[in-house]
């Protein structure tokens, strides 16, 4: 049964970094390349459809991660879960500090309501975006090392 949750585990956090890193290196890219209001359109829906979905995702992981934690305790690799649930931990006070207010500005945002400084807070979404990107994909990363 461990075998099994550890294995559930890695996959849930490795969809959700492929989901997060697509979104860093390929969904806001080509945002941001559409012309006119087209990429800040896109950008408000994806904040609206994927704010819906991530806040479960993030804490389920981080709920996963924390049930192999403790019933794998005294099995090789715990250390490394338990590193891992930290990083996850990290990535939602991020969330919530960094990149949760930003997205709920710009979900509501249209090209007649948008405040003028628009461009600059994306742009500062999309750096807090990275570190958070890096920091699930170490937590994914020591997941992995943890099933050998």
């Amino acid at each position: 049964m461990l075998n099994a949750l550890e294995v559930f585990t890695t996959v849930v956090v490795g969809l959700m970094v492929g989901v997060e890193f697509s979104v860093a290196f390929v969904i806001n890219p080509i945002l941001n390349a559409l012309p006119e209001d087209s990429g800040q359109l896109g950008r408000a829906h994806g904040g609206r459809m994927l704010g819906a979905v991530m806040p479960f995702w993030y804490i389920g992981s981080l709920a996963l991660s924390a049930v192999w934690a403790v019933a794998g305790w005294h099995h090789p690799g715990a250390g490394l879960v338990v590193i891992a649930g930290a990083l996850l931990i990290l990535s939602v006070i991020m969330s919530l500090l960094l990149l949760v207010p930003i997205n709920n500005r710009g979900k509501t945002w249209t090209p007649e309501n948008r405040p003028e400084d628009w461009k600059e807070q994306m742009i500062r979404w999309d750096r807090f975006h990275y570190i958070r990107v890096a920091v699930i994909i170490a937590a994914f990363t020591l997941l992995a090392a943890a099933l050998a």
